[in-house]
């Protein structure tokens, strides 16, 4: 009876139930039918609120403070809060001033230099490009190079008689400094471009490009690279077979491109479009170099950096300190601090803001280890045994060039066989003739030097007649035009 008792309440709240489900049900249908009959958005519409969703994005992303923010502004530029908006304003200030920039630095060097192009048939480097014939650098009240290299430091300086070739050469754009490539290079690899600058030097004062590659482990070979530069499309193709599995990966490394301060994913960058970045042989291109210019990551403040004219890395297996200024004791160490000093111009901060790049030692080592394959251009006229001249084989010139080498000039007391280096950096105190200090640079190697114009560190003497010019005035050896010539000839045979 219980159970009996209990099936009318069960049956009222069964019906009760199913009377509100189907008014429910009733009300969703009403409320869907509603829905139907209401007209769809229009285009215009939909074009609003997308508009209204990115300047919702946009407000979001807004730092919300006038003040400057590293992690926002662009390096150099006005504080906001649309930093795209200000990276925009500065890329058009930037082309807006650049024929201004690219017209003060010719007229520096017009004044500086004596720019037309000479060569000579017979003079080339290692691929058959002609070297360019000096010297071009000018003097000053009407000197001739005998009567200023009988001048004495003091007497140069008082009257101001130090050549302006001999003085730093300054960057392009030196207030801003950063990588700045060829423009023969970049027809290649137009994500090189920089819209605020170009390149200054013609292309008759830089090496031949794509330069040659000379391994090590196979000098029976010659030129392994084919006339092409090396690249991440390429490298395996080129090299496998040439090289070991670990200084493969080395490559590898080395063409790989890495964020850096001009060249980079950010707003703060100097390339039309974002870029993944530079890679190591995109300066030092085939492991040589093809005239690109930085600035020193050693020195600050900004102005007394010194333009770098990038080094070549064929012999580094014989050298045993690295960057001009930071004397690095290994090719590792100077294959890893590169990606935190010339990068990035020495900041780390700024490194971490665009891409910094931690490489694993144990890839850097595989990196070095490729670098240490590459060898110098053939000397035929070298004594594989001394590193001299072989002189059954050089000209009268090239033996009385020698001996002034060894001797009267004086270069070899820096500069010795085989590499033509002694692994040392000095000071050339070039102040006492009234010219910046430069302070310690290392002694670069002159092994294969016929290939690698401009010289010094940073590019100011652009023939190797400049060269010996320069010498002969800072270190008083007051050569004749005859000993000039034949020391130029010997440079040439090394």
């Amino acid at each position: 009876m219980p159970f009996e008792a209990q099936r009318p309440c069960q049956t009222f709240m069964i019906a009760t139930a199913a009377v509100s489900i189907l008014t429910i049900g009733g009300c969703f249908s009403d409320e869907a039918m509603s829905q139907q009959r209401e007209p769809a958005p229009s285009k215009a519409e939909k074009r609003s609120s997308k508009v209204d969703h990115r300047e919702s994005m946009a407000d979001t992303k807004k730092k919300g403070f006038d003040g400057v923010d590293f992690s926002y502004d662009l390096f150099g530029a006005p504080s906001g809060q649309d930093t795209a908006k200000i990276a925009e304003q500065a890329k058009a200030k930037d082309m807006a001033e650049k024929p201004g920039v690219m017209a003060k630095q010719k007229q520096l060097l017009a004044e500086r230099y004596k720019l037309q192009c000479r060569a000579l048939p017979a003079v080339t480097m290692t691929n058959g490009k002609s070297q360019p014939i000096g010297p071009v650098t000018q003097l000053k009240n009407g000197l001739t190079w005998d009567k200023l290299g009988g001048l004495d430091a003091e007497e140069i300086k008082s009257k101001n008689l130090f050549p302006a070739g001999f003085q730093r050469l300054p960057h392009v754009k030196h207030e801003v400094g950063g990588m700045v490539f060829p423009s023969m290079q970049i027809k290649q690899f137009p994500r090189l471009e920089r819209f605020d600058v170009e390149f200054d030097l013609p292309e008759c004062f830089l090496p031949e490009f794509p330069p040659p590659i000379f391994l090590t482990t196979h000098p029976e070979l010659g030129d392994v690279s084919q006339g092409e530069v090396l690249d991440a499309e390429n490298f395996d193709r080129l090299f496998r077979g040439l090289v070991t599995p670990v200084q493969l990966d080395g490559l590898r490394l080395l063409v790989t491109q890495f964020p850096q301060e001009e060249f980079n994913a950010t707003l703060d960058r100097k390339s039309a479009k974002p870029s993944l970045g530079v890679s190591c042989l995109d300066c030092h291109v085939n492991f040589h170099s093809t005239g690109q210019i930085h600035l020193n990551p050693d020195t600050r403040p900004q102005s007394d950096r010194f333009r770098l004219d990038t080094t070549s890395l064929r012999g580094l297996f014989n050298q045993q300190i690295h960057g001009s200024k930071r004397s690095l004791r290994s090719v590792e160490d100077f294959s890893e601090f590169e990606q935190r000093t010339a990068y990035f111009n020495g900041d780390p901060i700024r490194a971490m803001k665009k891409g910094i790049n931690m490489i694993d030692r144990l890839q850097v080592a595989h990196m070095a280890q490729m670098q240490n394959m590459i060898d110098f251009p053939p000397a035929p006229k070298l004594d594989p045994m001394t590193g001299r001249l072989n002189r059954k084989q050089a000209s009268e010139q090239e033996m009385q060039g020698e001996d002034l080498f060894f001797g009267k000039a004086g270069c070899g007391r820096c500069h010795q066989p085989p590499a033509y280096t002694d692994q040392m950096m000095h000071d050339l105190k070039l102040e006492r003739f009234g010219a910046e200090a430069d302070g310690p640079i290392k002694t670069f190697v002159l092994r294969g030097i016929k290939d690698s114009p401009p010289y010094l560190h940073d590019g100011r003497l652009l023939t190797l007649e400049d060269t010996v010019e320069f010498f002969n005035l800072i270190g008083g050896t007051q050569l004749t035009e005859a000993e000039k010539h034949s020391l130029t000839a010997f440079l040439r045979a090394l």
